[in-house]
């Protein structure tokens, strides 16, 4: 089990410095509100970028050139992975820069999505220290690969309300601790 704490992801007994949506903590979690829900989540898929690193784990699937993820609300394919070609509004997996090299995906309203929701929360490595996500939960990269490497599928993570960082218009401070690396 993994849980969310005031200084990070506390995974087999080391809490991790860890980043946050750039609106908190929200029980009422919608698509772009820019919040991290407050739930219980299993991870339900790692997915990483093969040109750049080997599989984490066996069950790991590589990210592909045309690899996007839908977040369109009016689409059937709301928060789910698609490929391009792809009109309606989505993400690129495979980005240039390294935050998605590894994604868990989690159980955010997943797979079977209610539009509107939230789409696309995942783990996935932070920008800097101290910046927020769109409400994904985001690590240092050595952190995530090492939770990558040891975390089991369908693993449990809890997303408490903790009270410094609930609610909407907290900005940068939803950057739960931030380390110097």
């Amino acid at each position: 089990m993994i849980r969310l704490t005031a200084s990070g992801l506390l995974y087999r007994g080391t809490n991790y410095p860890a980043q946050i949506g750039r609106a908190g903590l929200r029980h009422d979690k919608c698509e772009g509100d820019g919040a991290t829900p407050i739930a219980t989540l299993a991870i339900i898929d790692m997915l990483y970028r093969a040109d750049r690193l080997a599989a984490p784990q066996q069950w790991a699937r590589p990210i592909g050139p045309r690899d996007l993820w839908c977040d369109d609300v009016a689409h059937t394919a709301y928060n789910h992975r698609v490929t391009a070609p792809f009109a309606a509004s989505h993400e690129r997996l495979r980005r240039p820069d390294p935050l998605y090299d590894i994604v868990l995906i989690t159980s955010w309203n997943y797979p079977d999505a209610v539009p509107g929701l939230g789409s696309a929360i995942f783990i996935h490595q932070r920008r800097r220290a101290g910046y927020p996500t769109a409400g994904c939960i985001a690590l240092r990269r050595d952190h995530l690969m090492y939770l990558a490497q040891t975390i089991s599928r369908a693993e449990t993570i809890i997303v408490p309300p903790i009270a410094a960082f609930a609610g909407a218009g907290r900005g940068p401070r939803a950057a739960l601790a931030h380390d110097k690396a």
